[in-house]
């Protein structure tokens, strides 16, 4: 090349300024219905997401602002479910966590039950942050784009809530903590302020101004109408919110095409995990990951919205995780419909620039 310039390859592309097994990571184990000593996740999780794998069971979200006794269900309307001390998860821990005995989901640790589980590091203990016009309780990780966020809603058209980011996020998941049958409200960039989406449900993308008061959320905060799923007036409230990273993570949209060659989907890195829906027709959400896919076809999915086990089918969401994004490589509707317009949310296992081939 000549003097002042770089060879055009790889290993001259610069380095990314997160980590992304220091930031998320999926692990696989076996539930005993008992003491359960979890490692290999990496870090200390701020959230994980379970699922138990090989017979149908609620999906269980818990994060380190609410507290270990305390999970959500992503496939139902419920409210938060408290479980007894050390029954569930009993901690937290620098390289995975501990289990007890489980006395409300078996897709934490029920008895011989394959598990799978996805972790996210946020920013350690929750923080008041008084940014908006209702303070909320904050723990950040604004290098990784992701915040877990908690609140009491006033009921009020045009509340905004501090996120804790320094960028602007353009994927938040919204859920009411005590009130019962609220929807997992959810906000994507690429869909727009006056639409949400509910993680819970099959259903199409909904039109309307009284979630996010038709407002784009900013660098510090997330903008809320008086609908009850995401501000009923003195409620306990849930954000999570993220936005893409380079080489870490990915919030993006894509068109199928209808065809076997599907369309590429830039990531730049390989994927470690995926959530798509299909966002103009009712459809699922699928979950696949590098775990349970260790190499390509990946085609082994869960269903964010329902309690079924894993589903194996190379016709209906096949695809191949490559070094910089996702091809796919089937027409079915789930992930590939053609004209059919889809969101997804990835993370990677490595940036594209250390990247081999699977």
């Amino acid at each position: 090349p000549p003097t002042g310039f770089l060879a055009l390859c790889t290993s001259n592309l610069p380095e990314v300024d997160v980590i992304p097994s220091e930031h998320f990571n999926t692990v696989l184990y076996t539930g005993n219905d008992s003491t359960n000593v979890i490692t290999g996740v990496g870090f200390k999780s701020d959230l994980s997401w379970w699922k138990k794998r090989n017979s149908a069971a609620d999906h269980a979200l818990i994060d380190s602002v609410r507290g270990v006794t305390k999970h959500l269900v992503s496939n139902t309307t419920t409210a938060e479910v408290t479980a007894s001390s050390g029954t569930e998860l009993v901690s937290f821990d620098s390289d995975g966590f501990t289990l007890g005995a489980t006395n409300q989901t078996n897709s934490i640790n029920g008895p011989s039950a394959s598990i799978v589980a996805w972790n996210w590091k946020a920013g350690g203990s929750a923080v008041s942050n008084t940014n908006g016009s209702i303070t909320s309780s904050v723990s950040a990780n604004p290098s990784a784009g992701f915040s877990i966020v908690t609140y009491t809603g006033n009921g009020t058209a045009g509340a905004t809530v501090g996120h804790g980011l320094s960028s602007v996020p353009t994927l938040v998941i919204a859920k009411s903590r005590t009130v019962s049958g609220k929807h997992w409200a959810t906000y994507v960039e690429s869909l727009g302020n006056t639409v949400r989406i509910d993680l819970e449900s099959t259903g199409a993308k909904i039109t309307g101004t009284g979630a996010w008061n038709s407002t784009t959320p900013t660098s510090s905060l997330v903008t809320i109408g008086s609908q009850s799923d995401v501000n009923t007036s003195g409620a306990g409230q849930l954000m999570y919110c993220f936005h893409s990273v380079d080489g870490y993570s990915k919030v993006g949209s894509y068109t199928g095409n209808g065809s076997a060659d599907g369309p590429f989907v830039h990531c730049g890195f390989k994927v470690a995990y995926v959530l798509i829906k299909r966002t103009d027709v009712a459809e699922n959400w699928w979950i696949l990951d590098n775990k349970r896919n260790p190499y390509n076809a990946v085609d082994t999915a869960l269903r964010s919205n329902a309690t079924s086990a894993d589903v194996v089918s190379p016709t209906k969401y096949e695809q191949d995780f490559v070094s910089n994004g996702i091809k796919f490589r089937t027409s079915d509707l789930d992930v590939n419909a053609s004209g059919g317009t889809y969101i997804f949310l990835a993370f990677a296992e490595s940036p594209f620039k250390h990247t081999n081939a699977r």
